[in-house]
């Protein structure tokens, strides 16, 4: 019930563009990859996304101790205009959340790292900054039983495993996005 009620918050507005809109919301919504839609609506959704993606500028926190991860998540999120802070530790993710000139609109915490995990520094974000609205995705390697309610108890947001399938990806932070 608590999914149903957030989705109809979103409302569509009837205009020249409404059939492409509800085409959107409906493929955003479903988790749908748009890539195997038909051509022409394939077109329209990625249309849609270039002109008003509510990704596009924002400033997202990468924490992943793996700069390969961190270079590609930073090439993907450039093309979508997504600005790209990146650490490779808890305690740098940490400072640049403290940093008051940094502006951190949501976090994709790598869980798996050495010193500080990505659980812990979950529960330091949370604990000591009192944010509970800044989104917190949590990603990680090693798909568990139990993994995803492990990650929501130390204070992530949603969850993601790798290897990371951008689309998918880039629908859950939208969703987080429009909440």
């Amino acid at each position: 019930m608590y999914h149903l009620n957030r989705a109809s918050n979103t409302v569509l507005l009837k205009g020249v563009n409404s059939l492409e809109h509800l085409l959107e919301e409906t493929v955003l919504h479903l988790h749908i990859n748009h890539k195997e839609l038909p051509p022409e609506k394939k077109k329209v959704i990625e249309n849609i996304r270039m002109q008003d993606d509510i990704l596009t500028g924002k400033n997202v926190l990468v924490v992943d101790d793996d700069v390969r991860n961190l270079f590609a998540l930073t090439t993907v999120f450039e093309r979508y205009n997504i600005n790209v802070v990146t650490a490779e530790s808890g305690k740098e993710a940490i400072q640049i959340i403290n940093d008051d000139k940094q502006k951190v609109d949501m976090v994709l915490m790598d869980i798996m790292m050495p010193e500080m995990d990505g659980y812990e520094t979950t529960q330091k974000i949370r604990r000591e900054h009192k944010n509970n609205t800044l989104p917190i995705i949590a990603v990680t390697a090693k798909a568990m039983k139990g993994d995803r309610q492990k990650c929501i108890e130390a204070g992530a947001s949603d969850y993601i495993t790798k290897p990371l399938k951008i689309d998918q990806l880039l629908s859950l932070m939208r969703v987080w996005f429009y909440k």
